[in-house]
């Protein structure tokens, strides 16, 4: 089997500033920061940014983010994602009536991270002001801009399907907002919004201090008092973004950097270091099978014990341990196999990626969850609330069950290559549960088969789904569809496209950067 792709366009090259984002607006707005003198990091917080505004179906001012930033000649990780209020409980949400944790509406709220993650990033590493750099995005939202083609698929779609699911009063705001008087938004309309420019001058000239304890906090609280919902004062205020240790693994000479839990990049490592010690062909059915495998076993104990690192039983750094590695690595046969959650006792956007010519680099991920996410957005203030608490669970016995106070499994993940202390750069894939899994193929895709960043993403992907279900892209070849299923996997073929995921990649290389951008939605490059 050949070791190469055929990709469907070239990588960018660039020796200065580089932006790549999936929407070219928000890429734009990024190389406009590096322009007035901003770094990658003002770079990137611009992007995500002018992303809640362009791409409100993927993220919103009320989401979580996560990044990794190499600065300075260091590695930095961020965990801006927040938690469940203290006033909320498993009791309290089966009083209402749910056995499961409701998708919308108030009760999945947790509190948003990435107004506080924008001002942590800048107030750190930045060259500029928190205002500076949201002004791209506040014009933006003030002027106005034509919904682009991918953008504007999933708008109409994602609102299709909140108007048939969520009704009554707490949902009136949000379809004032993001409806043009209840007709939904299509590719090509002009969208703009006042309340959201309005909402991002107040998060930038306050330096996010509004949102969390000024006047914006004051309108969340007042919604959650009017539609009973739990977030109050204190939970806003005593919210930060944390600063983290990312964790990595080493394969093939490189060093795979990710966010450690609550985040469920710990799945990619996983799943790299159960596939390490082994070279492989490129869609020869035995990679396949085994890159599969592997992902199920990491999902299958991530799935079970990853939550809120003060919460979570089982040590991270034993599910990445050459124990663990031992443990389960034999478990993985000729045939497609279902895995328990190893029993350790006895052993879920938008992504980004900037650079600068100083060699700062970032890698940034955020979202609100299922789209919208909770279908809220608070009165005069354009804020769409996330539904990350749908992810907890109800069930006193399992380790992401709800309490006070918690984070929950988070689905976005940021990642960074590196070997040793030489920084490679960021790379990333959104959407869902697919993103650990897109890691895992598109590094493979880099480092075992020796693709450009462009070829890496471009190349067809794989999904598991559950069970023994496996979604391939309708681009595979047939054989390898077949062999696939001749070794018991349960394959559905669906057209190319994001729900695969959609990722960049920014790779330095000697003294330039090499880039790629997904073909799968607008994806742009923007460099100097």
């Amino acid at each position: 089997m050949s070791n190469t792709y055929a990709s469907f366009k070239n990588p960018i090259y660039t020796n200065k500033g580089v932006v790549a984002s999936s929407e070219g607006l928000a890429s734009l707005a990024g190389l406009e920061i590096l322009k007035k003198g901003g770094n990658a990091i003002d770079a990137a917080v611009a992007t995500a940014a002018a992303l809640t505004v362009v791409e409100p179906c993927s993220n919103g001012i009320g989401s979580d983010n996560f990044a990794l930033v190499y600065f300075k000649d260091q590695l930095y990780g961020l965990n801006s994602s927040g938690y469940s209020s203290r006033n909320i409980s498993i009791e309290k949400v089966k009083s209402k009536g749910h056995d499961t944790m409701p998708p919308f509406g108030v009760i999945p709220i947790t509190i948003p991270g990435t107004p506080k993650g924008w001002a942590t990033l800048i107030e750190r590493f930045g060259n500029l002001t928190l205002l500076e750099v949201l002004e791209p995005a506040i014009k933006l939202s003030r002027e106005g801009f034509i919904i682009s083609e991918s953008v504007g698929y999933y708008f109409e779609n994602s609102i299709k399907k909140y108007q048939e699911t969520n009704q009554g009063a707490m949902f009136q705001t949000f379809f004032d907002v993001f409806t043009k008087e209840g007709k939904r938004y299509h590719a090509g309309d002009l969208f703009k919004s006042d309340l959201i420019a309005d909402t991002l001058e107040e998060i930038g000239k306050t330096n996010a201090k509004s949102f969390y304890e000024g006047d914006l906090a004051d309108k969340i609280v007042s919604f959650m008092e009017k539609h009973d919902g739990y977030i109050d004062h204190d939970d806003l205020k005593s919210f930060s973004s944390t600063f983290v240790d990312p964790i990595s693994t080493h394969y093939k000479g490189y060093d795979v950097y990710e966010i450690p839990p609550n985040g469920q990049g710990i799945t990619a490592l996983m799943a790299l270091n159960l596939l390490k010690d082994e070279s492989y062909n490129l869609y020869h059915p035995h990679t396949t099978h085994k890159q599969i495998e592997a992902l199920k076993i990491a999902f299958s104990d991530t799935l079970t014990y990853v939550t809120d690192p003060n919460f979570m039983k089982v040590n991270p750094s034993f599910l990445l341990s050459e124990n663990y590695v031992n443990l389960r690595r034999k478990e993985i046969k000729e045939k497609a196999s279902l895995f328990e959650p190893l029993d350790y006792q006895k052993a879920g956007t938008v992504y980004l990626a900037t650079a600068d010519k100083e060699g700062n680099m970032v890698s940034l991920i955020q979202s609100n969850y299922m789209g919208f996410g909770s279908g809220i957005v608070v009165d005069g203030t354009g804020i769409s609330m996330q539904n990350r608490g749908h992810t907890f669970k109800l069930d006193e016995t399992h380790h992401n069950k709800l309490e006070p106070r918690k984070k929950t499994y988070h689905t976005i993940i940021p990642g960074f290559l590196m070997q040793g202390e030489k920084p490679i750069g960021p790379f990333g894939i959104m959407g869902g549960f697919m993103q650990p899994q897109a890691h895992v193929q598109v590094l493979m895709n880099l480092i075992d088969f020796h693709m450009n960043p462009q070829a890496a993403l471009d190349a067809p992907r794989f999904r598991w789904d559950e069970g023994l279900k496996v979604a391939v892209e309708d681009s595979i070849d047939k054989s390898l569809i077949d062999a696939l299923k001749e070794k018991g996997h349960d394959i559905v073929i669906e057209p190319r496209g994001s729900s695969f995921g959609r990722g960049q990649i920014i790779l330095k290389k000697g003294n330039h950067y090499e880039c790629g951008t997904e073909t799968r939605c607008d994806g742009m490059i923007a460099y100097e």
